[in-house]
C-alpha cells in the first residue's frame, strides 16, 4: 500500500467565491421569470422551447448536442476558477486529469 502524501490528507476543498466571480464574468442571459430558479428547472423550460421550436420536426444527436452546450461551459468557468491548472480543474470536477484533458481536447479547448 502506498504512503499517502501528508499535503493530500490536509488539502481542503476549493471554495468558490460566486460573488467575485460574478463581478468578472458576463450576466446570465435569462428571462426574468427563470432567473431565481434552480438549474434543472432552468435546463428543462430551455428544452421544453428547444422542441416546441422543431415544431414536430424530428432530430437526432440530442444527448450529444445537450452535453456541448453544458460542458463546455462548465470546463471554461471551472478552468478559469482554477487559473489553468487542470490537475486542480480535475479535482473540482471529480474527474480524472486525462478524462479533463481529452474532454478539453474534444471540445477545442485545450
Amino acid at each position: 500500500m502506498k504512503k499517502q502524501n501528508n499535503a493530500l490528507k490536509t488539502r481542503q476543498p476549493l471554495k468558490v467565491d460566486w460573488k467575485r466571480h460574478e463581478k468578472r464574468s458576463q450576466p446570465l442571459q435569462v428571462d426574468s421569470a427563470m432567473a431565481r430558479r434552480p438549474l434543472r428547472e432552468c435546463v428543462r423550460h430551455a428544452l421544453d422551447k428547444y422542441f416546441a421550436h422543431l415544431d414536430g420536426h424530428d432530430t437526432r444527436g440530442l444527448h450529444r448536442l445537450f452535453m456541448e452546450e453544458v460542458e463546455t461551459p462548465l470546463l471554461e468557468a471551472v478552468l478559469a476558477q482554477t487559473a489553468g491548472n487542470q490537475s486542480r480543474a480535475a479535482e473540482v470536477l471529480g474527474i480524472n486529469r486525462g478524462t479533463l484533458r481529452k474532454k478539453l481536447k474534444e471540445y477545442g479547448l485545450d
